[in-house]
């Protein structure tokens, strides 16, 4: 017995032998919501076919476009010859349509169709109405019909696409110039993170996909630019979780003469004018939680949080034997390879602090050992200048003042190197061209970094950011896609 596909091939066949199924498109067209306005005018329009009824003198269709859709009639009186040739078309192909347009008997705005010309063929037959394609992996892999037969799933992508374009816009308006870095760097950095390396054959050098963007936008600071942002991609080879993906969209701004108090209600203002243009609201539910961003948001320093959920005190315990005791004590981690005062004090917060957080809710003052690229602040030196917004249980932003020292910088970062002989995962490396940046001098200046995907899934209300990811990273196939016979 034949398959859909094998029978769909052999109309392919017989088409080819009348026109070319996959032509040029060469005349000028209209959209459909355009062509339901002409009533009584004679119209060319083009999409996809979505349904196919009928029989006997009377085909009809329902065409789409990204516009909408709309219903063709197929007479035989009117196409003669070519009405016979309807028996090649199947659902998913693509038609290019002359006809009048009109109305049905029933009243539903109609195409009575004069001419028509297949132009592009669907060989693989789209899932079933009523089912559609629901397996989950299938769905991120196969977008592609994901967004054709899942209608809630495009629309997730363009709120993605609006609340894009309003950040900004916003940092637009507040004088920011967006700009380009490289993505491809000889040392990576702004982050403490694995990352991908690749070579470069001409250059006989190893090259990193990068972490951040934060060490180039500050040395645009260094070059005389005072408000720089940058939206684009970043990478780092680590696990993968609901809120994890190895490739995500970060947006980071850096801005001469300010400080972290000033950005968090920089911040505010932002996110508040893309939440009430998204959401038409400032309370946002989310997971069937309700979250409430009238400003001020919530501030709480990182010691007041871990005195609170931990019951101890990071202005007394300040050593990194003095927390690994307490830990094995009250036996907090278990499996974990953590190395530094800093990252076994960041694992705590995550795992028994963190999840009970609701927010918005900016968390300031970290511990300086946490803050590699941040300054110290003026009246307690083993505190960063620094906040996150969480929400959610999510880290949605990181920002502190930048630290413009350059032998602070430097010592920071053989701390960092110290770390990893020791064995630590996660840690961050000298980068001998920033410092030198640095020694021309940099002004005082606050950086930002924004997790676009988390921001989305929230808005869109997706416990997954790979539902706001169109095409997210994936286990390879076991099986390679082979093509229809």
């Amino acid at each position: 017995m034949k398959t859909l596909e094998q029978i769909r091939l052999e109309r392919i066949k017989k088409a080819s032998s009348l026109k070319n199924p996959y032509p040029q498109l060469s005349e000028d067209i209209v959209t459909v919501k355009t062509a339901i306005g002409k009533t009584d005018q004679t119209v060319k329009i083009s999409g996809r076919i979505i349904s196919l009824r009928g029989h006997g003198k009377l085909i009809f269709v329902d065409l789409k476009d990204e516009s909408g859709k709309i219903q063709l009639m197929f007479k035989q009186d009117l196409l003669k010859e070519k009405f016979n040739r309807l028996n090649l078309v199947d659902l998913g192909d693509f038609l290019y349509v002359t006809g009048r347009v009109g109305k049905s008997i029933r009243g539903e705005p109609s195409l009575f169709v004069e001419d028509y010309a297949i132009i592009s063929k669907s060989i693989r037959p789209l899932p079933e109405k009523w089912h559609g394609l629901k397996d989950i992996e299938e769905r991120y892999r196969q977008r592609y019909v994901d967004l054709l037969v899942n209608p809630g799933v495009k629309k997730i992508f363009l709120t993605r696409v609006k609340i894009v374009k309003l950040l900004r816009q916003f940092l637009d308006d507040h004088g920011f110039i967006e700009v380009e870095t490289p993505v491809l760097q000889p040392v990576y950095g702004g982050a403490s993170a694995k990352p991908f390396i690749t070579h470069h054959n001409s250059l006989n050098a190893d090259l990193y996909l990068r972490i951040s963007d934060e060490l180039y936008l500050k040395r645009l600071i260094v070059g005389g630019f005072e408000k720089v942002y940058e939206m684009g991609k970043d990478f780092r080879n680590e696990g993968m979780s609901r809120a994890h993906n190895p490739e995500f969209t970060q947006m980071e701004f850096y801005w001469a003469y300010s400080n972290y108090e000033k950005l968090m209600g920089f911040t505010e203002k932002m996110l508040v004018s893309v939440i009430e243009n998204i959401k038409k609201s400032l309370s946002v539910k989310y997971k069937d939680k309700e979250y409430d961003f009238k400003i001020p948001w919530a501030r709480v320093t990182y010691r007041e949080l871990i005195l609170k959920y931990l019951d101890f005190d990071i202005d007394k315990i300040k050593t990194e034997p003095e927390l690994v005791k307490l830990v094995k004590e009250r036996n907090w981690l278990s499996g974990e390879k953590l190395v530094g005062y800093g990252q076994v004090l960041d694992a705590l917060y995550k795992k028994h602090v963190r999840p009970n957080l609701d927010g918005p809710m900016f968390i300031t003052d970290h511990p300086v050992e946490m803050k590699p690229l941040a300054k110290r602040k003026e009246n307690d030196l083993t505190k960063a200048a620094s906040f996150q917004l969480l929400v959610a249980g999510e880290e949605w932003i990181n920002a502190y003042n930048e630290l413009n020292d350059p032998q602070d910088q430097k010592n920071r970062w053989l701390k960092e190197m110290e770390l990893a002989k020791k064995g630590a995962e996660d840690y961050q490396v000298i980068d001998e061209d920033y410092i030198r940046a640095l020694e021309y001098g940099m002004p005082p200046t606050a950086g930002w970094g924004l997790g676009i995907d988390r921001l989305t899934a929230f808005l869109t209300d997706q416990p997954n950011i790979k539902d706001v990811i169109l095409f997210p990273t994936l286990r390879p196939e076991l099986k390679k896609v082979t093509p229809i016979p």
